[in-house]
């Protein structure tokens, strides 16, 4: 058998959300590995690689001329990027980066456009698409196996304290870009997208609940309306103590199957029932990293064979701005209070 290199990848930005990514690259099988670290706090990068004995980088123009750096992992909040993916593009880094791209649609559409421009491979992380229960279902509608799809239902019955939101940035437009839709629920959007294809139109509700004392929102529901013809509701919300796992429900004329928290059950219409995956936790409570790494591993193995196949990775920058397209027109239709049409301004590349 043919031994593939590890795939260098530097990893920039040290926040709560590395936990995962430094657990899924200390993996050997993930095809990937830690080529060094940068965090604006020096403090931060000096803590990480005592624990973990990785190099330091002094700053960005290190790792951009570092012709052993494949690519970087770029895990800032969304409001620091700009400057950074102009740099790594420029300097032919391939780029894996924490959702959402950016905090507004014709932001994040810029920042793919350059990767795109200087023919370099941006992977999202959006990790809800390598659940094994995720898989399952995405391979039965392929096939057709539930039949038409008449009713989709997503419920994101999250919970955040008020700790949370305190910390400096959190829940605001300039560095989220948003409240729960952007910041949490948005993994559940975009599976939802993947499995049932794009939604057409939307009439939303978004609001501040009274338990929560943030900028941007903590809870909206939606009525939708996919290409499909489908019709569905969405409820999301961080305002619901103590969390509880988030679900996506198919109806079909032959079968409704569920997803929750990563397990796949399916209640077909001539009595059998079929389950596929384990529950895990997804990070719905108060702990927000109370989540396995598996699917960061997945995901990372997936990127790093794209980059040395030369291939798209499974979760574009272009795919990922269908699931913002859909956020911004959840927002506009409450701010409205009217139906907005979704459409498909965006084309997106094949996915898995």
């Amino acid at each position: 058998m043919e031994t593939r290199r590890p795939v260098r990848l530097a990893l920039i930005g040290l926040g709560m959300a590395t936990r995962p990514h430094l657990e899924a690259l200390s993996d050997p099988g993930c095809g990937a590995e830690v080529a060094g670290i940068y965090n604006r706090s020096r403090g931060r990068s000096e803590s990480v690689a005592k624990a973990c004995g990785y190099r330091i980088f002094d700053n960005l123009e290190e790792i951009a001329s570092d012709p052993a750096v494949d690519g970087v992992i770029l895990a800032t909040p969304p409001d620091q990027r700009t400057e950074i993916v102009g740099m790594m593009a420029k300097a032919g880094k391939h780029m894996l980066m924490e959702k959402p791209v950016e905090r507004t649609l014709s932001a994040a559409q810029a920042l793919v456009e350059t990767c795109e421009r200087h023919d370099v491979h941006l992977g999202i992380v959006l990790q809800h698409r390598f659940r094994a229960g995720s898989l399952k279902l995405r391979t039965l509608l392929e096939d057709g196996a539930l039949g038409e799809i008449g009713l989709v239902r997503v419920e994101v019955p999250w919970w955040r304290g008020q700790d949370y939101y305190d910390q400096p940035g959190r829940g605001t437009y300039a560095r989220d870009g948003g409240g729960v839709l952007i910041s949490q629920a948005i993994h559940t959007l975009d599976l939802m997208l993947h499995l049932a294809g794009p939604v057409a139109s939307v009439h939303a509700l978004s609001a501040t609940t009274s338990l929560h004392r943030m900028e941007a929102e903590d809870f909206v529901a939606a009525g939708v309306r996919f290409a499909s013809g489908a019709v569905g509701s969405i409820v999301a919300t961080t305002a619901s103590y103590p969390g509880s796992a988030e679900s996506i429900t198919l109806d079909g004329a032959l079968a409704t199957a569920v997803l929750k928290a990563g397990r796949l059950t399916v209640n077909w219409r001539d009595g059998r029932r079929e389950e596929t995956g384990e529950p895990a936790a997804t990070g719905g409570g108060a702990d927000p990293m109370a989540f396995p790494c598996d699917w960061h591993k997945a995901l990372i193995e997936d990127f790093a064979d794209a980059i040395r196949d030369d291939r798209l990775p499974a979760v574009t920058g272009r795919g990922a701005l269908e699931v913002q397209a859909l956020i911004e027109a959840m927002i506009r239709s409450s701010a409205e209070g009217g139906l907005i049409q979704v459409g498909s301004a965006f084309k997106a590349d094949t996915d898995v």
